[in-house]
């Protein structure tokens, strides 16, 4: 008995004594993930993620349940010591690990597409579902106050991070001189694709990309956007200090950031579903994350809701640190960058 228990043990560490596998393990202890999802977060091969999930599988560190043609895998069961080791070893990583938390971060956005993609509403609409419109806020006053705080006349070079179905593409890009959109999800670059073609704004491209490391160029002096936009997209960031530098870095010095976002809130039914990271957020706290980022902000308007909707902006004064370099997720592969 004890030389079989200590096999055992000795099987599962062996399954587990590779990075990438103990990346999996770590990233199952958010939740139960298939493969294709696994593969988004890592950004590897399928069949180098299925040979990883099949050995820790039949180390008994992972189990796989089938639903239809999707097979999940979460965690064995804490209770079996299987289970229990897996929890033990993932305890042991470091929780600043660079590689972990970008894991983390692209966890979070999977989770966020899940759930979005799930929802009866977006099953329903496809290309006009938004997230306001979910929640019940009163989309038409939110984007009458885009446009205005936007400013009036011809907007330069717009970036819309996290564009989700084009939307804010589709109210601004008629003022833009270029357009580009970006979002992790190719659902929803195929739906904003659609939805730019019918305006004809075939001055506005989209890529699919990580916010937390796009694909683009510093802004720099005289250089980068002109305007970029973030609506409805830091409360699902694992990181929104770092979306909202990642977002600076790509605006021009003197460029304008408008940051659409949920005030803070309590728990919301609508909310849950759509697996929001955070409950909307404090003035104060949205205040220090701009100015981090290297903002002068100005105003701020606030249209009232179910959840109150606030609009803040400012211009980029200070460039902000760069984020260590991590390896990329997502392939380039959509419209090269304008």
């Amino acid at each position: 008995m004890y030389i079989q228990a200590m096999e055992t043990i000795l099987n599962s560490l062996r399954a587990a004594a590779e990075p990438t596998r103990m990346r999996i393990l770590a990233l199952c202890t958010r939740g139960a993930f298939c493969v294709s999802e696994l593969v988004t977060i890592l950004g590897q091969s399928q069949p180098s993620l299925s040979r990883h999930l099949r050995l820790l599988v039949e180390a008994g560190l992972l189990r796989r349940q089938q639903e239809g043609v999707f097979s999940w895998f979460a965690l064995a069961d804490a209770a079996s010591a299987e289970g229990a080791l897996a929890r033990l070893l993932v305890g042991r990583l470091p929780e600043d690990d660079a590689v972990l938390a970008a894991d983390r971060r692209m966890a979070v956005q999977t989770l966020s597409e899940r759930a979005r993609t799930a929802s009866d509403s977006f099953r329903a609409q496809g290309a006009d579902w938004d997230e306001m419109t979910a929640l019940g806020l009163p989309k038409a006053e939110v984007e009458a106050a885009l446009a205005s705080v936007a400013g009036q006349g011809r907007l330069g070079r717009v970036l819309d991070i996290g564009t989700g179905t084009g939307r804010v593409l589709e109210l601004l890009g008629p003022r833009a001189d270029l357009g580009l959109g970006v979002d992790a999800s190719p659902q929803m670059m195929k739906l904003a694709r659609t939805r730019l073609a019918q305006a004809g704004l075939a001055h506005c491209s989209l890529r699919q990309a990580d916010m937390y490391r796009l694909p683009l160029p510093d802004g720099g002096d005289g250089q980068g956007f002109d305007l970029t936009i973030l609506q409805m997209v830091l409360h699902h960031a694992e990181d929104p200090e770092a979306v909202l530098r990642e977002a600076a870095r790509v605006t021009r010095r003197g460029g304008k950031i408008i940051v659409v976002e949920l005030a803070a809130h309590m728990a919301h039914d609508a909310a849950d579903k759509l697996a929001h990271r955070h409950r909307g957020f404090a003035a104060q706290a949205m205040r220090a994350m701009l100015l981090d980022a290297g903002l002068s902000l100005a105003g701020t308007v606030t249209i009232p809701g179910p959840i109150a909707t606030e609009i803040w902006s400012g211009a980029v004064i200070n460039r902000p640190i760069p984020m260590p370099a991590l390896s990329p997720r997502l392939s380039d592969h959509q419209e090269a960058h304008p």
